[in-house]
């Protein structure tokens, strides 16, 4: 009888395993370090990771997120040209030019200027390789000094679809701004990122830098003098990434960023003078991919230093420290969507602003703790980046990880009560609500999506605190 019991079970084993597909979900890349009270150049480690785990187009042979493949290679054959690559936006796989740039542009700054906790992480060629994935694209949709491709994909209809970024069949079209319909905060914040790249690789690469200070320089001048938003051509961007802001912001982030790269003043003048124009020296609500003055005034601290600059970004910090709306956990509640997100960001700054000398005590302090929040310094003692700390999201938002391996269904992947099948490893969620409450549900995409952007100051502040450690 007994042997009858361990024949079935046996055989129904077997069978268990023919019916279902085990996932070869990858174990961590990044080893911990045991840096303490957070491994924060694990947690950098990590977020490089992600957007490994966001590329699109043809995926290299060092590709540690090996679940992902090859996809979208046909992206601008629509329109004859190539524009395969870049990242994916965030759960979807929609490529929207605005955010992505906007990344760019913050992995770029955080390589800049928290260079030392790169190299201390060992992380410099990992974030090279993130930023160049995006720079390179960004060559690509620069078809001509006065046209740019802003996005593939098309918004809705790929949410219609929920699958593997490899299986997808939907059309994809390619939208741009030229002359005739010119975008000046996507061409404005293209070109900062593609001016802050510039530095980042002019020791490693000067070839490459002078290659991206050059269509920097074309895009900016584009966005300039030629001047509208650009949701204005790229409409189906308007119910996704619409520029609240207007384009302000981005002259003179792009202007501020030239002036860094280039050293030549004139790109400094013009930036006072877009500031003085579109009055950018009030204290912004937020730092994020529509609004930039924030950076632009610590910037502007940086090549001017100029009391009414040091003042303004004061003012910011003051704000986000002591006005702002707070969760009862302690984390700043700038908006309800990617609360998580913004707080990041505006802990970059203040850690950006401390390294500039402005009450670095204050601020690093600040900083370290809206950091900790996202790592587990909470009373439920939970980690907000999948695959980190204690207690991690395991339902991100996000399609492709919600599938098990090929060839299997992925149909009821945003139904799946269970975990993703493929580790997220670093992604930033979504976050809490203003009440500090928080449920890992990947249907809840309000607070459980990931997205490019979220991981792009935080991976910067992640670089300033192990140079703090």
């Amino acid at each position: 009888m007994t042997g009858i019991l361990l024949k079935t079970c046996l055989l129904g084993a077997l069978a268990l395993l023919h019916s279902t597909t085990v996932s070869a979900d990858i174990p961590n890349p990044c080893a911990s370090t045991g840096m303490s009270p957070y491994d924060y150049s694990q947690a950098l480690c990590m977020s490089y990771v992600f957007y490994e785990a966001q590329r699109s187009g043809k995926l290299p042979g060092d590709q540690r997120v090996t679940w992902r493949g090859d996809s979208a290679l046909n992206d601008g054959s629509d329109v004859g040209h190539d524009l395969t690559g870049g990242y994916y936006d965030a759960g979807d796989h929609v490529k929207f030019g605005f955010p992505m740039a906007f990344t760019a542009t913050m992995l770029a700054w955080g390589q800049i200027d928290f260079a030392n906790g790169h190299s201390k992480a060992g992380q410099t060629s990992y974030g090279h390789a993130a930023l160049k994935w995006a720079t390179d694209y960004f060559l690509k949709a620069h078809t001509a000094t006065n046209e740019f491709y802003g996005q593939v994909g098309e918004g809705n209809t790929d949410h219609a679809y929920w699958g593997r970024p490899e299986d997808m069949t939907m059309s994809r079209p390619s939208y741009k701004i030229d002359q005739s319909r010119p975008g000046s905060d996507l061409a404005g914040e293209t070109a900062a990122a593609l001016a802050a790249a510039s530095i980042v690789f002019k020791s490693s690469d000067s070839s490459y830098s002078s290659q991206v200070l050059s269509v920097a320089k074309e895009l900016y001048e584009f966005a300039d003098q030629h001047r509208d938003i650009y949701t204005n051509a790229i409409t189906d961007a308007a119910s996704f990434y619409n520029s609240w802001s207007g384009y302000g912001d981005e002259l003179a982030w792009a202007a501020l960023w030239l002036a860094r790269a280039t050293g030549d003043n004139s790109y400094l003048d013009r930036a006072k003078g877009h500031v003085s124009e579109f009055n950018l020296l009030g204290t912004p609500s937020q730092f994020g991919w529509d609004d930039k003055k924030a950076g632009v005034q610590a910037l502007l601290v940086l090549l001017d230093g100029s009391s009414e600059y040091t003042n303004a970004l004061n003012q910011f910090l003051n704000f986000v420290r002591n006005q702002a709306p707070y969760t009862p956990e302690g984390l700043v509640f700038l908006d309800a969507w990617g609360s998580n997100r913004h707080a990041a960001n505006v802990a970059f700054i203040a850690l950006y602003a401390a390294k500039l000398g402005i009450d670095a005590g204050t601020n690093q302090q600040w900083a370290r703790g809206q950091i900790g929040q996202l790592l587990g310094d909470n009373s439920r003692y939970q980690s907000f980046v999948v695959g980190f700390g204690v207690n991690p999201p395991t339902r991100p938002h996000h399609r492709s990880s919600s599938c098990p391996d090929r060839p299997a269904d992925c149909s009821n992947g945003l139904t799946n009560s269970g975990p993703n099948p493929q580790t997220l490893w670093g992604a930033l969620v979504g976050g809490p609500a203003q009440d500090g409450s928080y449920n890992d549900d990947r249907q809840d995409y309000q607070h459980n999506e990931v997205a490019c952007d979220y991981n792009a100051a935080y991976t910067g502040a992640l670089a300033a605190l192990v140079e703090l450690s």
